[in-house]
């Protein structure tokens, strides 16, 4: 493989697929053995991994800057074109699902991929085809507003990711004024964002009535590969964060508060764990690179190859800069069996819990694409491929001496109880979707009550200091991923209860690592509940499971609180 700025990028020629396409879908028809349907089920797949790396490439390079015209170009094409080749691709999901040959192909690759199948066949309709083009362009739209933003700020230009950056000041002056600038920021553009999330809205709203559904809702869910549980399932999820979990995170902000000498804490003062600052890491990004690379042939064999590769090929991009979309996060070539992790480093302890996170995700894509048929079933749900990347934030733990020196007690403390901190906010995120789309007539002054209502419930210590803005409501319009990626913040909290229960197996000295490699070789193999039970990994929609897993944070903090000294 070639370093990933070297890899040719060729638009991929519509015709030239669909005639593939249609040539690989008569062999499987005209199929007289099942290794005749095999061998076109196997060109079927080659064709689409040669399509999607193409695709990749040029998303990636999009993200990289945001205003390079070509590649602005090319995904306007590809958001375009996509929906239209999703239409050919139909007609070989329906050819497989009624070949004479499923039972044996379904033994071969496993009945969840032609489950998925069985739902694409759904999903996939003429009839949204332009909603479709539509939406994804409003999604192009929407990251070019986010990634455009910027202010001067203390002699520097900061994007919102450089500004968080001084939210973390042991100046409560300075994290106030950052605070601020970031809040202005997004009012600055609010108008734009509450357009774009309207007619993100009203277009998603479309797909799912013109697929036969009663609400957006129920549409997201089968789309994101929820067979196992239901939005009611959900909410009583919600309900146990909210009695488990979220008293124990006003106790850890009470005891921050008290720890900073602040009478109330406020929102620019909860990223800051310790009144003298918290632990940063030393060394520019290419030094932490480096120190990641070493890091991860220490951990295991696996995990070595899996990094050398990285860093051979240069999949990865990490500095900030002007233009660039905000975020992190990773992705995946199939024809190189190549992962690549996307970030946006602002010099403090987000870059290693960015840096771990993504290359969770990243060697997974790499461990099972070398043990698995095909790409198709590389990647689970996302409730499992997001245990993936944070527990390996937390399998990370015993090398944080050399990102942060001796500060490194400082930063595993600060890292497990905001990994816990966290969750009523995914929470809130997942609430105020469900009630955009429960509410077909609300807007924008609604959306901004929800939030707040929603905010106050899971949140209560949250305080914006008198900002209007954000007292109002404005704070929901910072998450992307509710603009790109609906109903997807839930999975990160139901991950993170079972990253947690694999820590606890690696605290007792079980082999939490086995189980780990063990969830990573299955890739989508089964479902997320069959999957969770083969790695001995429990059911994080059962209320027990969230009770224990908070007994365990509330534990091991007092663990790792006495080792700060």
């Amino acid at each position: 493989m070639e370093k990933f700025r070297d890899l040719p990028y060729v638009r991929p020629d519509p015709k030239k697929i669909k005639k593939a396409f249609a040539g690989i879908v008569k062999d499987f028809r005209d199929a007289k053995s099942f290794g005749e349907a095999d061998a076109a089920f196997l060109a079927c797949n080659r064709l689409l991994e040669s399509v999607f790396t193409q695709r990749t490439v040029a998303s990636i390079r999009n993200t990289m800057n945001m205003k390079d015209a070509f590649y602005d170009g090319e995904m306007k094409f590809l958001n375009r074109e996509t929906p239209k080749l999703m239409l050919t691709l139909r007609k070989g999901i329906r050819a497989i699902l009624e070949s004479p040959y499923r039972a044996e192909l379904e033994e071969k690759y496993g009945r969840q991929l032609f489950k998925n199948m069985e739902v694409q066949l759904r999903l996939i309709r003429p009839s949204i085809l332009l909603p479709t083009i539509r939406e994804n362009n409003l999604t192009t739209a929407y990251s070019k507003t986010a990634a455009g933003c910027s202010v001067e700020f203390m002699g520097e230009k900061c994007n919102f990711y450089g500004l968080l950056r001084h939210m973390q000041s042991a100046d409560r002056a300075e994290r106030k004024a950052a605070f601020e600038a970031w809040a202005k920021l997004y009012e600055s553009v609010s108008d734009t964002l509450d357009g774009q999330y309207a007619k993100l809205v009203k277009t998603r709203r479309t797909i799912a009535k013109r697929l036969g559904f009663n609400s957006y809702i129920e549409y997201a869910y089968l789309s994101r590969g929820r067979y196992d549980y239901d939005a009611e399932k959900t909410a009583a999820f919600r309900d146990a964060v909210l009695e488990y979990i979220t008293p124990l995170c006003a106790r850890f902000y009470a005891e921050q508060a008290e720890r900073l000498g602040v009478e109330k804490l406020r929102f620019y003062d909860e990223a800051l764990t310790f009144p003298d600052g918290n632990a940063v890491p030393e060394g520019t990004p290419e030094e932490l690179t480096e120190k990641a690379r070493r890091m991860y042939e220490e951990m295991s064999p696996e995990t070595g190859e899996f990094f050398n590769f990285m860093t051979e090929h240069e999949l990865y991009d990490f500095v900030t800069r002007e233009n660039k979309h905000l975020g992190g996060y990773c992705t995946f070539l199939p024809d190189e069996k190549a992962p690549f992790i996307f970030s946006n480093f602002n010099g403090t302890s987000a870059d290693i819990d960015v840096l771990t996170h993504e290359a969770g995700h990243a060697f997974q894509a790499y461990y099972a694409s070398r043990r698995l048929p095909i790409d198709l079933l590389s990647s689970s749900t996302s409730e499992i491929n997001e245990i993936h990347s944070m527990a390996m934030e937390m399998f990370a733990y015993p090398y944080m001496e050399r990102f942060f020196g001796e500060r490194a007690d400082r930063y595993r403390y600060a890292h497990f109880i905001s990994s816990l901190e966290t969750v009523p906010y995914l929470v809130c995120v997942d609430e105020f979707q469900h009630r955009v789309f429960e509410n077909p007539g609300s807007g924008p002054a609604d959306w901004r009550r929800f939030w707040r209502e929603i905010e106050r419930k899971y949140m209560p210590w949250r305080s914006y200091d008198g900002n209007a803005f954000l007292e109002g409501g404005g704070f929901w319009m910072q998450k992307q991923h509710i603009f790109l990626y609906p109903f997807y913040y839930i999975d990160y909290a139901l991950a993170q209860l079972d990253a947690f229960a694999l820590y606890e197996k690696q605290v007792a000295g079980e082999d939490a690592w086995e189980s780990y490699l063990k969830l990573c070789g299955m890739g989508g193999v089964y479902g997320y509940f069959e999957t969770l039970e083969r790695a001995g990994i429990p059911n994080p929609l059962e209320p027990e499971t969230v009770k224990r897993m908070a007994a365990f944070v509330e534990k091991q903090a007092k663990v790792l609180e006495e080792k700060l000294g």
